[in-house]
């Protein structure tokens, strides 16, 4: 460690840092965010696992397309919804790579609903992160699969109608019933000890991509507060109230078995 960082720690009592593998680019997302906090957990699993020259980061088109800016580590663009295919195709040619796709719900569960099914269904090794906020975050906070029932967004200003616009998607739930998938887990990052819950689901998903086990499916439920039309303290509780009793957190399918609940 350089001395002058251990000076800082000792005379300031620092017990954290910011990890090396996210850039120094200033976070361009809405504040309270949690995609900030997202990107962080995952480059910390990269980094204290020592494997930032063997993962290979996929992000598409929403909010996510930053990611690139943010993660020190080999990204590609996909376009959108498409994540999982071209996950697919680098992994298959290099299968030592761990190799992770960063979606929205609006990409993974709109557009990419096709390449999403298929590469769980046929097991890709392949690490899945899925944020899901209810809502197309980027292009104007329209209404995604995602949104809830009587939720209000730009394209359904009186509230998402059931009958006319259908039921909100469970994406995460569909995908724990196929056969390829090993580890579905729902997590969030609103306070640190879900933070930490977070974090350890993602360093198992790569652990087991490690060892070959099939898709390993991360969804962190968050906020988007400037879609919602919502301070972020204000943001959170609603996520807490609304989001989570519809989104439960917690182990979907452990170990290739879906949990009894």
């Amino acid at each position: 460690m350089d001395i002058a960082i251990k000076d800082i720690i000792k005379k300031e009592n620092l017990v954290y840092t910011k990890t090396k593998l996210m850039t120094d680019n200033v976070l361009s997302y809405c504040p309270g965010c949690g995609h900030g906090t997202a990107h962080r957990i995952t480059m910390e699993v990269v980094d204290e696992k020592g494997i930032q020259e063997q993962t290979i980061g996929i992000a598409p088109v929403g909010c996510s397309v930053l990611a690139y800016e943010f993660m020190n580590i080999d990204m590609v663009q996909a376009a959108h919804g498409r994540a999982p295919a071209v996950a697919t195709g680098i992994k298959r040619v290099m299968p030592e790579k761990y190799v992770f796709t960063y979606q929205g719900d609006g990409d993974l569960a709109a557009i990419g609903t096709s390449e999403t099914i298929h590469a769980c269904n046929r097991g890709e090794n392949i690490t899945i992160i899925f944020i899901n906020n209810g809502i197309y975050g980027m292009t104007g906070g329209q209404m995604a699969p995602t949104t809830l029932a009587g939720m209000k967004t730009s394209t359904s200003p009186f509230g998402r109608d059931l009958h006319s616009m259908g039921n909100p998607l469970k994406i995460t739930e569909l995908v724990a019933q196929l056969p390829g998938t090993y580890y579905v887990t729902r997590q969030a990052v609103h306070t640190p000890a879900a933070v930490r819950k977070a974090k350890r689901a993602v360093r198992k998903a790569f652990e087991l991509q490690a060892e070959n086990k099939g898709v390993t499916f991360v969804e962190i439920v968050s906020n988007c507060n400037s879609g919602w039309k919502m301070p972020p303290v204000q943001a959170n509780e609603w996520m807490e109230e609304n989001m989570f009793p519809f989104y439960p957190l917690g182990d979907i399918k452990v170990d290739g078995e879906l949990v009894k609940k």
